[in-house]
């Protein structure tokens, strides 16, 4: 059995990860580590597991695990790494921004590999540290990521993508806040927000020369979860050669599926599915891409990269479902 455990144990993501990692086929948790909640219940903060669960928050990390989990916010994982002495045998996943680019992907004696599966499943599967991508650059990347391997983007990519209040994370924010939200919705980071970094970074290294602009439009949306992505850009493939192309990249992606017919959100809310859909407008690509932004996002990428980490089955523990009621 594969040992895990979870630092910044109180958050969305790490909730994700405890109910996926609770019914892992593989998996034994030794500790949830939060500081502001030590010596409590589990369930006193993720209600939910009411009847699953008796673990109790700890402190601090207790004894050797496989796999360290790392949900503490922007900023913190760096602190923690040089907080604690981890075993250097211990692989960590840290969900952050900390070590994302290349530029930081080096800390101390660790160096953290990009955990795009789609992207560099070869990489992930030798890796000791994962960096866990982002919930807008998971969806846009999975988005476009077959046209730039093809070498097929020529022009600007414009995207608009709509994520959820659970994106903003847990603690309260003016924007997140109900009578806000609620019947709401707004732009944030036009053109700028901090997702960009990485997804450039991706798209350089599988299209030779790339230097297009991303235009990027993030909008909150007034539901809990989810991304919902459009990205569009100028195309001499017709609709059936970019559909072959998008499922030739896909084929051995068991997360990541092309629809022929319109999607919508709830198809993959609560799994770690990505749906593609494609259109073709005049000279432009349409491609709409749909996540779940605290699974496929966050905390399910984080243990699809585990398992591909620990040389398991990369779906084990993933098969969840969603409604579209």
């Amino acid at each position: 059995m594969i040992k895990v455990g979870i630092i910044g144990g109180a958050g969305y993501t790490a909730g994700e990860l405890l109910r996926i990692l609770l019914f892992h086929p593989e998996v034994t948790i030794e500790f949830v580590c939060s500081e502001s909640q030590q010596g409590n219940p589990v369930t006193s903060i993720h209600h939910d597991l009411l009847g699953e669960t008796d673990l109790t928050f700890s402190g601090t990390m207790e004894g050797y695990v496989d796999v360290l989990f790392v949900c503490s916010g922007h900023g913190k994982s760096k602190e923690i790494l040089q907080k604690y002495a981890i075993d250097q045998e211990t692989r960590i996943i840290d969900l952050s921004h900390d070590f994302r680019l290349k530029a930081n992907a080096r800390q101390g004696d660790r160096h953290f590999v990009y955990g795009l599966p789609e992207f560099n499943k070869k990489d992930i599967r030798h890796a000791k540290n994962i960096a866990n991508p982002g919930c807008f650059a998971t969806a846009i990347q999975l988005a476009m990521l077959p046209l730039l391997a093809g070498q097929q983007i020529k022009d600007d990519i414009h995207v608009n993508a709509i994520t959820g209040s659970t994106g903003a994370g847990q603690s309260l924010l003016n924007t997140t806040h109900f009578t806000w939200r609620n019947n709401n919705i707004s732009i944030y980071k036009a053109f700028n927000h901090q997702h960009l970094d990485e997804i450039t970074e991706t798209f350089g290294a599988l299209q030779t020369g790339f230097n297009q602009a991303i235009n990027f439009i993030p909008v909150r949306g007034n539901f809990t979860r989810g991304i919902f992505a459009t990205a569009y850009t100028k195309s001499d493939l017709s609709l059936d050669e970019a559909k072959d192309i998008y499922r030739a990249y896909y084929d051995q992606a068991p997360f990541t599926h092309i629809a022929d017919k319109s999607i919508s959100l709830k198809q993959v809310v609560s799994t770690n599915k990505c749906f593609i859909h494609l259109e073709k407008h005049g000279d432009n690509i349409l491609a709409t891409s749909i996540i779940d932004n605290l699974l496929k996002g966050a905390s399910g990428q984080a243990v699809q990269n585990m398992n591909l980490m620990c040389d398991i089955d990369e779906k084990a523990g993933l098969q969840l479902k969603s409604s579209t009621f």
